[in-house]
């Protein structure tokens, strides 16, 4: 197995086992790969407590660090997830947002403060059609949602006026 060369390492305040495990149970092809715990006292925590996570979501290796000070996320860095349906982009939605925010266009932030874009797959075929006109609907019709609703914007794509 090929493993991949760059993973994102995401900052956590005690909380990076935590996260790992949920995210982990929110996608398929996701696991714990390894903890490590700490084994001086450091900032990142007292001898014996979990100073890295290594994991795999969705078949991407990620790392999740406690380091000792709150850092927050910001927009500038987020994980955009391709959905196959609307069940999964409900499903994905609810997980993630619950204890988080929710804000436009697909957008969320979750209990962490990490940003995501729960986004159907359709989408972007939509956006990328040949006819302008077309495009342009699906985007005003996405542009004015929260949570991406695919028959929404199939409708705005065939021209229905929402």
């Amino acid at each position: 197995m090929l493993k991949s060369k760059i993973a994102p390492c995401l900052w956590f305040d005690g909380e990076a086992e935590e996260a790992a495990n949920f995210y982990v149970s929110l996608f398929p092809d996701s696991r714990i790969d390894h903890v490590q715990r700490n084994v001086v006292d450091s900032p990142g925590g007292k001898n014996g407590t979990v100073l890295v996570v290594a994991f795999t979501l969705a078949g991407q290796r990620f790392l999740a660090l406690n380091g000792g000070t709150r850092f927050e996320y910001t927009h500038a860095i987020s994980f955009e997830v391709d959905c196959d349906d609307q069940a999964e982009v409900d499903r994905l939605w609810n997980r993630l947002s619950d204890g988080g925010a929710i804000e436009q266009c697909g957008w969320l932030r979750d209990r962490y403060g990490v940003s995501w874009q729960i986004v159907p797959r359709v989408l972007l075929e939509m956006l990328a059609d040949r006819d302008p006109a077309k495009a342009q609907r699906v985007m005003q019709a996405m542009l004015r949602m929260v949570k991406l609703d695919i028959a929404g914007l199939k409708a705005a794509h065939h021209g229905a006026m929402g």
